[in-house]
């Protein structure tokens, strides 16, 4: 029999969409249409890029997170016979995880709703902050009683709207790199137990325009990893001392 077209390859992925944990009846049926046409690198290439495809179209779908883990299951399977994952599921037993994407507002409203959820300290680590709105949410925070430090980039701090300067006049303690290097990350830590972690800038460009991701997790080793480079950076970035 012939290679798989492309045809068949998209009828197939249609119909397994359906199924977004690939159960074992829909996995037989996969590996009998690639064990039919040969599993050559084109073909995988192909059938990845038709699934993402398919998964783009759904945007908006609200089952859109098993769609992304339907995509994640077909790449595991192409590449070996590691059993298909379950989506979504905690990182590590006990912890939550929660993932957001823009354009839209679903990672800005994470990033205010985490700040109304903090109780103590939030260490703020973002390479460029000129959502006027997240500002807002920082200095609710602070008027609760909220510790908040924030390290930004020395140049992106010079931007137009950027809120760097503001944040500082409103007391919040901020320190910048002063090196020709960016300090490009774009983390946050609230109350010491919660990560946020992702591309996303906290901007309205990234709200409004950009493809960008925000997770959220309180897996304690991955806190602990960014608590422990917030201090470092935090050390580094301190304002020389006045000469006696």
């Amino acid at each position: 029999m012939g290679a798989v077209s492309t045809r068949e390859l998209d009828a197939l992925l249609k119909k397994t969409l359906d199924d977004p944990r690939i159960t074992a009846a829909t996995r037989r049926e996969i590996e009998r249409v690639f064990a039919r046409g040969g599993l050559d690198p084109d073909t995988v290439t192909l059938f990845c890029a038709q699934a993402i495809v398919l998964a783009r179209a759904s945007k908006g779908d609200p089952r859109m997170r098993d769609t992304f883990a339907w995509v994640l299951n077909l790449a595991r399977l192409t590449q070996d016979d590691a059993p298909p994952a379950k989506a979504p599921a905690p990182a590590a037993q006990g912890a939550s995880a929660r993932a957001c994407f823009s354009p839209g507002d679903d990672c800005l409203d994470l990033i205010r709703d985490e700040f109304g959820r903090a109780r103590r300290a939030v260490d703020v680590c973002v390479f460029t902050i000129t959502d006027d709105r997240i500002r807002t949410a920082m200095l609710d925070a602070k008027r609760r009683g909220v510790t908040v430090r924030v390290i930004s980039d020395n140049d992106k701090s010079l931007d137009e709207g950027s809120d760097i300067e503001p944040l500082r006049r409103a007391g919040v303690e901020v320190r910048i790199d002063e090196t020709d290097a960016h300090m490009h990350h774009k983390f946050a830590l609230f109350d010491g137990a919660r990560l946020l972690n992702g591309s996303y800038n906290w901007t309205r460009s990234a709200a409004n325009y950009n493809q960008e991701n925000v997770v959220v997790t309180s897996d304690r080793a991955l806190v602990e990893a960014f608590a422990g480079e917030f201090e470092r950076l935090w050390a580094r970035f301190a304002p020389p001392r006045a000469a006696r």
